[in-house]
């Protein structure tokens, strides 16, 4: 950073020189008035006082352009010393102080000198002098001064937190101007999150783990930029799903349930304890049948602190929680063999001592396909197949049924296909592999398959049932033959009774005995 207006003096002074030069085999008495503008120049320039700003380790560039003829003597001196740190003759050829090796060289366009990783005592003076030999003899001096621009660094910081910086200039002229740029490299004065102070300090709030990274100060002075780095390390978990985890019912089905820092935080026990994190847990919360990820909350796995850090399983469903013993950061769950059961929402929650909690909620969708009113039909018979998440779908979801070939159900129509799709006479066609995928636009979400078995009634079914129907008339007519036959005896073996007689005599005696 310098002043443009002592640059265009030295180009207008040299064109004037040359132009001048061009025509000295016609004017030849005009060397000497030459001569006495040259000495007039240099006594008028001087010594240059030019401003750069740089930043311990970077890398800066100050700034000398090349004027008039190439034929140039180019020396750099740092501070005081005496002897050059770098010498370009008029060659072309250069020499550099063994201290400055690897850490200087000159621009190649023009006389510029390029200072790399700069360490905190090259914050002086440095002086640039040209020499010219051609029209005439003359010796340009320019003196930098490299001034200190500098961020403090942060701690790492909690996701959902506010992150603080403030950009440091050891010295500020009038016109100096600073402004911020993430790790993207987005403006942050267009920013609604960002506030800039007075100071040129920078407060973002609720930082997320993507504004990981390095954060710049942008120094501008008399038209020329600095820049001044530093790292900010926001600890957060992986990205949150924007939509449900689509899977399906299967023994073979592999549920990833997610769940890792998003940049490499070594969790061992001393370094879980110098970032304070006192706990964590998975949670599963079962889906209703309405499919709104709302119940009753279930711990399926507890963090142990150590060490060294473990999952301590809580309910027996069958997750692989072995992600954590290869790679501390990752604390993702698996599961092989997805049921209906498994749908629901799951958090993953890592508990801080004074920052708070981190989480991550993902809803999972279980695609399921079952017949009815059994996976074996007979021929005639109508089957139902239901292709269903447990609710009813949204109008950016569609399903698209894979018939076994041929099927009576060819052709199927465009999609969107039904949900419920009805064979009415099931034939042997129809039996085979079906497979229903679930599709978001031109997106497979997932798909689900069962086999359809399609069979003749078996004969020997119709034989036992009319012997069984035969048996039980048997039985019937025999019972009541024996009903019939215990009556008709019961008839036979009753005694029969006289007939009672009447006396009709004419003169009837009194009851009694009576003498002959």
């Amino acid at each position: 950073m310098y002043s443009n207006s002592s640059q265009v003096n030295e180009i207008n002074f040299m064109s004037n020189i040359t132009s001048k030069y061009r025509i000295k085999y016609k004017m030849k008495y005009v060397s000497g008035f030459l001569s006495i503008v040259i000495a007039l120049f240099i006594s008028s320039t001087g010594a240059e006082d030019v401003l750069v700003y740089g930043q311990v380790g970077g890398t800066v560039t100050l700034p000398r352009l090349m004027l008039g003829s190439e034929s140039v003597l180019v020396k750099w001196y740092f501070g005081t010393e005496a002897n050059p740190l770098i010498i370009r003759n008029i060659q072309g050829r250069e020499m550099i102080d063994p201290q400055w090796k690897d850490r200087v060289s000159l621009s190649k366009t023009d006389f510029s000198l390029i200072i790399n990783q700069i360490r905190l005592e090259d914050f002086k003076s440095f002086k640039c002098e040209l020499k010219y030999f051609r029209p005439t003899q003359m010796t340009l001096v320019t003196t930098f001064r490299l001034s200190h621009v500098s961020v403090q660094p942060v701690s790492p910081l909690l996701a959902g937190t506010n992150l603080t910086l403030k950009c440091d200039i050891e010295e500020i002229f009038d016109g100096t101007q600073r402004r911020w740029l993430s790790p993207q490299k987005q403006d942050l004065n267009k920013d609604t999150r960002a506030k800039i102070g007075n100071d040129g300090s920078l407060t973002v709030v609720r930082v997320t783990g993507q504004e990981s990274g390095e954060w710049t100060c942008v120094v501008t002075y008399q038209g020329r930029e600095a820049y001044a780095n530093t790292h900010v390390t926001v600890i957060d978990l992986s990205p949150a799903h924007s939509q449900p985890i689509y899977t399906s019912v299967s023994s073979h089905s592999l549920l990833d349930l997610p769940c890792f820092f998003s940049i490499p935080l070594p969790l061992s026990w001393s370094d879980s304890q110098e970032k304070g994190i006192q706990g964590g847990r998975w949670t599963f919360t079962p889906s209703p049948a309405e499919g709104s990820c709302t119940g009753v909350v279930q711990t399926l796995v507890n963090l142990s602190l150590g060490p060294p850090l473990a999952w301590v399983v809580n309910q027996k469903r069958g997750l692989n929680v072995s992600a954590l013993q290869s790679k501390n950061q990752n604390l993702s769950l698996s599961k092989k063999g997805v049921t209906e059961g498994d749908r629901g929402e799951y958090t993953c929650a890592v508990e801080f001592q004074r920052d708070g909690t981190l989480k991550r909620r993902m809803c999972v969708e279980v695609l399921q396909l079952f017949p009815s009113p059994a996976p074996v039909a007979f021929v005639g018979q109508e089957v139902n197949l239901t292709c269903t998440l447990g609710h009813p779908l949204t109008s950016d979801l569609e399903v698209k049924w894979i018939p076994p070939h041929p099927s009576s159900r060819l052709p199927l129509g465009s999609s969107p296909h039904p949900t419920l799709l009805t064979i009415p006479k099931a034939t042997y066609r129809d039996g085979g592999r079906w497979e229903c995928e679930l599709w978001r636009n031109k997106t497979k979400l997932t798909s689900v398959k069962i086999t359809l078995k399609i069979e003749r009634v078996p004969i020997d079914v119709w034989l036992l049932v009319t012997i069984c129907a035969a048996a039980v008339i048997f039985v019937l007519l025999l019972i009541l033959t024996v009903i019939l036959i215990r009556r008709h005896r019961q008839r036979v073996m009753r005694p029969r009774r006289g007939k009672r007689r009447f006396c009709n005599c004419k003169d009837p005696k009194p009851k009694g005995f009576y003498r002959n």
